[in-house]
């Protein structure tokens, strides 16, 4: 399933590149699991809407979209970017990638994936494309004036602070990665970079996470931002189908230290890696850097 990274990656891809447009006509597939919002009202919804920006929030990409051509725009409830000289946002459209999801920028002639259960007509002759394998993802579309924008349920892990990151962690007993894979308390880990900050910051995946202390946790806060940024200059990890907007792989895989490297010895110690379960995920670690 794309991460933080991998959805950021893709939301700035396809926010340079269709950011000001406007959707002229939308193609949904006969397919219902891709969507949350049943198709006809997407498409009334989504049809003369101008694209004012597209951005990440938690694992989730939202299209903030402006009034349609004959409505006016309504305030939005959650905060967001807005755009300079755009207008205020009146309805959103909201993608989840699920495990498979591609959301990409395209010509109207270049040939149609297999799975494809949204096109977007742009008016500058674009297309906004959905495809998703498996049919995880999600489709949803809101009007703004009836109901609250889109909010993640946890905090990010890109902004909140060293206080903000202690206190999701106090008195809890859940292990330390099936807490960074909580969405609840941290919006956007998964198994990769919970793998990848608890080896930098020398955490077993497996201590209990509100027995840290307050400095382990601060290192780990400190790795987890460390790693995400530098998964993101890189455009993230391409492990299974994900690319970026373009339909571009990532290069981040390059560098994991301990994510599917179980045997491999230890970039820093050469200690073979070590693969066990954690809350039902594969979690990878070295027995030697991480204590």
């Amino acid at each position: 399933m794309p991460e933080l990274p991998e959805v950021e990656t893709i939301a700035r891809g396809v926010n340079e590149r269709v950011r000001g447009d406007r959707i002229v006509e939308v193609w949904f597939s006969r397919h219902p699991q891709p969507f949350k919002t049943p198709v006809a009202r997407q498409a009334r919804g989504l049809e003369g809407r101008a694209i004012l920006a597209v951005h990440r929030t938690g694992k989730h990409i939202v299209c903030e979209l402006g009034g349609p051509v004959d409505g006016s725009p309504l305030g939005i409830a959650c905060s967001s970017p807005l755009v300079e000289d755009s207008g205020i946002p009146s309805a959103q459209w909201i993608v989840h990638l699920g495990m498979t999801g591609r959301l990409l920028v395209t010509t109207p002639e270049a040939p149609v994936a297999p799975h494809t259960h949204a096109r977007l007509s742009l008016a500058s002759g674009r297309e906004l494309r959905f495809v998703d394998p498996r049919r995880f993802g999600r489709l949803e579309y809101r009007d703004l004036g009836a109901k609250a924008g889109f909010c993640a349920p946890g905090a990010d892990p890109l902004k909140v602070t060293a206080e903000e990151f202690a206190r999701l962690f106090h008195g809890r007993k859940l292990a330390i990665k099936a807490a960074l894979l909580n969405q609840k308390l941290l919006s956007g880990v998964g198994n990769i970079y919970a793998d990848e900050s608890l080896f930098r910051a020398g955490i077993r995946p497996r201590r209990q996470s509100g027995r840290q202390t307050k400095t382990a946790l601060e290192g780990l806060r400190l790795a987890l931002r460390k790693v995400l940024k530098h998964a993101i200059r890189l455009g993230g990890s391409s492990v299974s189908d994900y690319v970026d907007a373009d339909g571009v792989r990532g290069f981040f895989q390059l560098e994991h230290c301990v994510y599917q490297r179980t045997g491999l010895p230890c970039r820093r110690c050469q200690t073979p890696i070590r693969r066990i379960l954690v809350a039902g995920r594969g979690t990878h670690y070295c027995p030697h850097c991480q204590r």
